[in-house]
């Protein structure tokens, strides 16, 4: 679950190409696997919901963070299909974190429980490999608290962050979560075998720490 996020803008001069056109191709909505930081670009992020016409951009930047098989308890086969229909199901808002129009994460905010649990949201998060480190998981964290709380949410709890995701977990703690409980040996890491899985939980009535 983690990323970081853009802040800024890039300016040229009219008739000048933009320097952002060098991130994906002309009439492209997501963001390639590519360094920003190389580009050397101030970048402006836009956090909006996600239309129909989000979904390839969405589909990329899910298949590339759960490919791995280290962050999340998806398949890391998961069909195209299969991945839109769980990040678009009803009951869920779903949004994309853009600059000037290529999508570079996409985080949905749903109930953690029905019935009686049904105040208290969950969440989930990816950001594109290109732009992590700048800041979009911050700004999105950010965004999906004011929106839990506009929606009416009192709380806000993951079920299931990986251990080993540490950037993750960092900043879901400067945000103001806290790690509430431990699942021993919960997740299959393809490289460390089996690790720890954390419940992580934060109160959406207190003052933000966000």
């Amino acid at each position: 679950m983690g990323g970081r996020g853009l802040a800024g803008r890039s300016g040229t001069g009219h008739g000048a190409p933009s320097r952002n056109s060098r991130l994906s191709p002309p009439g492209s909505h997501w963001l390639p696997d590519i360094d920003l930081h190389s580009l050397g670009l101030t970048l402006v992020l836009n956090i909006r919901p996600a239309t129909e016409r989000d979904r390839e951009a969405i589909w990329n930047i899910f298949h590339t963070v759960i490919t791995p098989g280290d962050t999340y308890a998806f398949d890391p086969k998961m069909s195209r299909a299969d991945a839109l229909a769980y990040w678009f199901r009803p009951g869920t808002h779903t949004y994309v974190a853009e600059q000037e129009r290529h999508v570079v994460g996409t985080y949905i905010l749903k109930t953690n429980q029905s019935g009686g649990g049904s105040h208290v949201a969950n969440a989930a998060f990816m950001v594109a490999p290109g732009a992590r480190g700048l800041g979009v998981g911050r700004k999105m964290g950010n965004h999906c608290l004011s929106e839990a709380r506009r929606l009416g949410f009192r709380a806000m709890q993951f079920n299931f962050v990986v251990s080993t995701n540490e950037a993750a977990i960092r900043l879901w703690k400067q945000l103001g979560f806290e790690i509430l409980g431990t699942l021993p040996g919960a997740f299959r890491h393809p490289e460390k075998g089996y690790i720890d899985v954390y419940i992580m939980f934060r109160s959406l009535e207190e003052a933000g720490k966000e």
